[in-house]
């Protein structure tokens, strides 16, 4: 069968999928390669056009001053002063020019302004100008202020990265957050395997009522318990003279809310797998830890794989949490406080929020891309029973 004949006969449902998942695509690849493209180009070219202009060059209007009357020279019938309002600037070149504010491309690069009482302008696309007079200039006649469009070719730099890796102190926040992450994703994965294994395999009073604790902690607003479990926290950093402001802590948060999902997942994974296989290994005398770590483990790590990119996504976008059990302060802050600070104090720099954005997304976009095989997997393993 031909790739067309394929195509058509392909059902309806399958084509509505398909046109939804390049939907989803586009609309998350488009911002995206617009903070990448932004946070690559200079900043006077990021403040006056958008980024889909950034291959074609950009556009503004900036003011200069013709020259003073001592450079006036008499050409012919009139008085001429010339010179070149873009010297120094290569690789530019003017579109247009005017001599009001309201106005300021009011004539067309190379054409002849008549600004009345004898005084004409020409502003050519190179810079060049020519202001004449039929009489000499006088001292109200000299350096006048003209505006002119000024078209700049495409500008791409790593300035923008460098200024926020250095001198922004993202570069420590960005340490910080790999420091807070990297634990809190394995210390949950380690803690939910064994529980999970525990609920699937084994026999203990009880084993009901804890499934279904921790199907209802699943449901519980991270805001409602995070206070209560601050306060019992610190009170245990009291008794033992800690301080309360650690990394310790801030993991220990992310477990305990990551924990009811990550047991959730892993039951459902490990449940089913086949019991033929447990069975044969407890039959040839092999302990229940033994099941766990040489058979179980390895058959699970699709499960694994999936749960740690929703903990590590989950862990590195956190900022709420990291607030409370980690603070503020500039040798403790993570990304996204730092970012976050950023939107208030530099509001207005663009390339500053543009290259910390990017920044910020890399490193989870790496860890889907590295493990989304895995995902549907994990998360659709424990539909269908083993046999």
């Amino acid at each position: 069968m031909t790739l067309s004949g394929r195509f058509f006969k392909i059902g309806p449902a399958r084509l509505f999928v398909h046109f939804a998942v390049l939907v989803i695509v586009v609309i998350w690849l488009i911002p995206t390669l617009g903070i990448f493209v932004s946070a690559l180009r200079d900043k006077d070219q990021l403040v006056s056009s958008g980024w889909w202009t950034a291959f074609a060059g950009s556009s503004r209007t900036v003011a200069a001053r013709l020259g003073q009357p001592d450079q006036q020279k008499q050409d012919g019938a009139v008085y001429l002063i010339a010179g070149n309002v873009l010297e120094g600037q290569q690789g530019r070149s003017i579109r247009a020019f005017g001599t009001r504010v309201q106005q300021p491309a009011a004539y067309k690069a190379g054409e002849t302004a008549d600004l009345g009482d004898g005084l004409s302008l020409t502003v050519n696309d190179d810079g060049s100008y020519r202001y004449t007079k039929t009489a000499a200039f006088g001292p109200d006649d000299g350096g006048r202020r003209v505006y002119i469009s000024v078209a700049t070719p495409p500008e791409f730099t790593l300035q923008n990265y460098k200024n926020v890796l250095t001198s922004e102190g993202i570069g420590q926040s960005f340490i910080n957050s790999l420091t807070v992450t990297i634990p809190a994703t394995i210390i949950p994965i380690l803690i939910a395997a064994f529980a999970a294994y525990a609920l699937s395999w084994m026999e203990f009073p009880g084993r009901a009522l804890l499934i279904a604790l921790v199907v209802g902690l699943i449901v519980v607003p991270l805001q409602m318990s995070l206070i209560p479990l601050l306060r019992l926290y610190n009170g245990i950093g009291s008794l033992l003279d800690a301080p309360s402001k650690t990394y310790p802590g801030i993991w220990f948060a992310h477990t305990a809310f990551g924990m009811p999902l990550a047991i959730y997942l892993l039951r459902a994974y490990i449940a089913g797998l086949p019991k033929e296989i447990i069975e044969s290994a407890r039959v040839d005398g092999a302990s229940d830890f033994e099941i766990f770590t040489r058979i179980v483990l390895p058959l699970s790590f699709p499960a694994l794989a999936s749960f740690a990119i929703f903990q590590f996504l989950w862990v590195w976008n956190d900022l709420l949490v990291a607030m409370v059990f980690l603070g503020t302060d500039r040798d403790h802050l993570v990304l996204t406080g730092a970012l976050n600070a950023l939107l208030g104090s530099r509001g207005g720099n663009w390339e500053i929020l543009t290259a910390s954005a990017f920044v910020t997304i890399v490193v989870p976009l790496l860890v889907f891309f590295g493990l989304q095989r895995y995902l549907v997997r994990g998360l659709l393993a424990g539909s269908v029973k083993g046999g």
